[in-house]
Parts: C-alpha cells; sequence; structure tokens
C-alpha cells in the first residue's frame, strides 16, 4: 500500500498533467486549495473523484464529497488512507 507521500506524489502528477497542462510554473503545495487556486473547478472535482476511485479501488459517497477531503494534496492522502 502506497504511503501518504506516494498519494501525494501521484495526484499531484495526475493533476499536472490533466487540469495544469503539464505546467509547473507555479507549483503546487501540500496546502494549496484546488478551487481557491482556479487549478481545478467543480467538472474537474468529478474527473478527479474518478481518477481516485479507479486509481485506488475505493468508492466515495456524496456525504464524503467535501473540501475537506478533497481540496489539497494533504486532505486528499489522508482521506485516501482513511478509505483503505
Amino acid at each position: 500500500m502506497e504511503n501518504a507521500q506516494q498519494i501525494k506524489e501521484a495526484v499531484k502528477g495526475y493533476i499536472v498533467e490533466n487540469f495544469m497542462f503539464g505546467n509547473e510554473s507555479e507549483p503546487i503545495h501540500e496546502d494549496d486549495s484546488f478551487i481557491e487556486r482556479g487549478i481545478i473547478d467543480s467538472t474537474g472535482i468529478m474527473e478527479l473523484i474518478e481518477y481516485i476511485e479507479n486509481k485506488y479501488d475505493i468508492s466515495l459517497d456524496d456525504k464524503e464529497l467535501v473540501p475537506e477531503n478533497l481540496d489539497s494534496l494533504n486532505n486528499l492522502s489522508r482521506f485516501i488512507l482513511s478509505k483503505k
């Protein structure tokens, strides 16, 4: 099983490729809000959720679709580890 840092790196790589089009001129920090920084919009969050569900073989309930679980690398890694 991946540790928190490995999860952060995998998710960051996905975000950089799919939402930032490979542009890392303004790097994502572990506590940066994807939405506040304008990296991901509401449609992008749905794409990110699909990626997470497929990559980590987990299912997210509607009540789990909150910023506290999804809106930063730190939040996502904690959440994914809690689902494993």
